[in-house]
C-alpha cells in the first residue's frame, strides 16, 4: 500500500493515543511481557509512522513490562544459503571473508519492517547477539530476555523466546500472519525428524573477526498459518482492530505448548 492510497483508505489520522486505546480494548496492559511482529502499512494513515506506534505500546506496556521484536538480519549468514536472494558461488568465499562483523548496535535489520529497525535504535533497547536471529527488548525484563542467546538452535531453548515463555509472556501480531510468529519455531525444534543444518556468520571473538559456524534445524513456517488457524479454535485468541489492521493477541506459551502438541500428533503428514 503506497502513501496516498493509504491516506485514501483511512477514514481518520491514527494517533498515539488512538492506537493506545486500540492496544488496551484487545487486551494489552501496564507490565505485561509481549512479543510484538508487526505490519505498519495495515494500520492505515499513522501520524508520526513507526515512532507512533512504538511509542503507543510503550505507553500501555509501561517500564514495568517489557516490549520485545525480532531484529533478524539474515543477510548476515553463509552466502550458500541465500535462497530468495542467490549470489554466484565464485563470490562464496569473497563474501565470507569481507562481510561486516555482526554489531548489535549497527547490524540493520532485514525484510522485517519499518518498525523493528527503528526499535531496535530507540534508547534503553537491548539488543541480544545473534547474528541472523537476534532480539530486541525494552522494558523491565529487556537485560534477562536478551542475555545469553545461543548461536546453535538460535530460536531454541536458549533464545530470547524461551526467555518469554518462561516470563509467561504475550504475542501480539499486527496486521501480520501466523506465518510471522517466531514464537512457533520454539516449539518446532521439538518437531521429531528434524533436518539439521549448518549456517555461519561473521561475529567478533575478543578483538578478532572471526567466521563462526552454528547448528540449526530446516524450519517449516509454510506450517504456521495451519497452526495458527487451529489454534484460534481453542479460543484462546483476541482479534480486533488496531486502527486498520487486523490484531491477535494471545499468551505465547499456550500457542507454543498448542504448537509443540500439534507437532507430536504428525499433523504435518
Amino acid at each position: 500500500m503506497n502513501e496516498l492510497s493509504t491516506i485514501q483508505q483511512s477514514p481518520y489520522p491514527n494517533t498515539i493515543d488512538s492506537i493506545a486505546h486500540d492496544l488496551e480494548q484487545l487486551g494489552l496492559e501496564s507490565g505485561m511481557t509481549i512479543m510484538v511482529h508487526t505490519s505498519l502499512s495495515s494500520l492505515g494513515f499513522v501520524c508520526g509512522g513507526p515512532v507512533a506506534v512504538i511509542q503507543a505500546l510503550m505507553k500501555v506496556i509501561t517500564p514495568e513490562g517489557t516490549i520485545v521484536m525480532p531484529a533478524f538480519s539474515s543477510d548476515y549468514s553463509d552466502p550458500a544459503l541465500w535462497q530468495s536472494v542467490p549470489v554466484p558461488s565464485d563470490w562464496w568465499d569473497t563474501i565470507r571473508a569481507y562481510m561486516p562483523v555482526f554489531d548489535p548496535a549497527i547490524t540493520p535489520t532485514r525484510g522485517i519492517g519499518k518498525v523493528p529497525e527503528l526499535f531496535r535504535t530507540m534508547p534503553s533497547v537491548r539488543r541480544s547477539y545473534h547474528p541472523t536471529c537476534s532480539f530486541t527488548a525494552w522494558g523491565k525484563q529487556a537485560e534477562f530476555v536478551t542475555a545469553n542467546h545461543s548461536l546453535n538452535n538460535g530460536l531454541g531453548q536458549e533464545s530470547p523466546l524461551a526467555k518469554i515463555y518462561q516470563l509467561g509472556g504475550s504475542v501480539l501480531l499486527l496486521g501480520v500472519g501466523y506465518d510471522r510468529n517466531t514464537s512457533f519455531h520454539l516449539a518446532e525444534y521439538e518437531k521429531p525428524n528434524q533436518l539439521l543444518i549448518t549456517e555461519g556468520s561473521p561475529i567478533k571473538k575478543g578483538e578478532k573477526r572471526v567466521w563462526r559456524t552454528f547448528q540449526n534445524i530446516e524450519f517449516e513456517v509454510e506450517l504456521f498459518h495451519q497452526i495458527g488457524s487451529d489454534f484460534e479454535k481453542t479460543g484462546c485468541v483476541s482479534m480486533g482492530k488496531v486502527g486498520l489492521a487486523s490484531a491477535k493477541f494471545f499468551s505465547q506459551p499456550q500457542a507454543v505448548d498448542f504448537a509443540m502438541k500439534w507437532f507430536r500428533n504428525d499433523k504435518t503428514e
